[in-house]
């Protein structure tokens, strides 16, 4: 009695906390990519469950009709040689589903780590994301403005991040956007990703790099690209510039709050394309040029 009512006290408490729990952001997708993850943590979800359930099926049945019989002391059952059917199944099942989720899988990953469906016509934001301990830069080199510890964009446009550390290596990860990318200190990843929902999103750092790793988040606002142009110019005409020795500053181990500049850190701080890019180091450098000459 005491165990069936244990048994009932930890149903009652998991409905109690699941019902109390947000939605889980992965599977609340708000652009092309997050939807593609999103759809293949469903797909392999399915597929666990169906296995589960047939062998938790077969289990009760395999206990139900074999179960221990009153049979005599000197009973011996018969002999059985093996099964090529049965033991085909128990082979070639496991085998069929590895092979669906292995394409699955690479079908997934080459989708999401290219421009995002729809908007192979459109001209890419490019924003540079880098690290320090424990916050994050975002560089907009086209718009020459720069924040710290906040990321706005526009909806409806491709977005490509350009990743790196200055510090250890760290992860960048919008969950309702895109799976996570790492920022390496010597090399530029790069990441694409696209908003079609305005809203206000969580972005952090998914990578251990230190006792301030917990706090090591950003927030993400998208709005229509209108609104978008409007914050531009108004960080352009209000917002102090930046300067090295301010730049420098900032790099200092420690948390912040969000910050605003005028210009970039790119001006006297470029990138590591030059050494380990990834074959975007021709069009960095005309975007920073042309953003210099103006």
């Amino acid at each position: 009695m005491k165990l069936k009512w244990t048994f009932l006290g930890l149903i009652v408490g998991l409905l109690a906390v699941l019902t109390g729990c947000e939605p889980v952001m992965v599977l609340d997708p708000k652009g092309p990519q997050a939807d593609t993850i999103a759809n293949v943590i469903w797909i392999s979800i399915a597929t666990m469950a169906i296995v589960v359930i047939v062998v938790f099926a077969m289990l009760v049945y395999i206990l139900v009709k074999y179960r221990a019989s009153k049979q005599s002391d000197d009973y011996e059952p018969p002999h059985i040689e093996g099964n090529p059917i049965v033991e085909g199944l128990i082979v070639g099942i496991p085998i069929i589903i590895i092979i669906f989720l292995s394409i699955v899988t690479v079908k997934s990953t080459y989708e999401v780590e290219a421009t995002p469906k729809g908007y192979e016509d459109q001209e890419p934001l490019v924003v540079y994301a880098s690290s320090s301990d424990w916050k994050w830069h975002f560089s907009y080199p086209e718009e020459n403005i720069e924040t710290v510890n906040y990321l706005y964009i526009p909806t409806d446009r491709p977005l490509e991040f350009r990743l790196y550390s200055f510090g250890p290596i760290t992860s960048f990860w919008i969950p309702q956007l895109g799976g996570q990318k790492y920022a390496m200190s010597d090399m530029v990843t790069t990441l694409h990703l696209a908003a079609e929902v305005p809203g206000e999103y969580m972005g952090r750092n998914s990578n251990f790099s230190g006792k301030g790793f917990a706090e090591n988040i950003f927030d993400v606002e998208a709005m229509s690209p209108k609104e978008f142009d409007e914050w531009v110019e108004e960080v352009k005409t209000t917002a102090e510039p930046i300067t090295e020795e301010k730049f420098e500053e900032l790099l200092e181990p420690g948390h912040l709050g969000r910050m605003t500049f005028s210009g970039t850190h790119l001006e006297f701080s470029p990138a590591p394309e030059g050494h380990h890019g990834h074959g975007h180091e021709e069009k960095a450098s005309d975007e920073e040029s042309h953003t210099h000459h103006e």
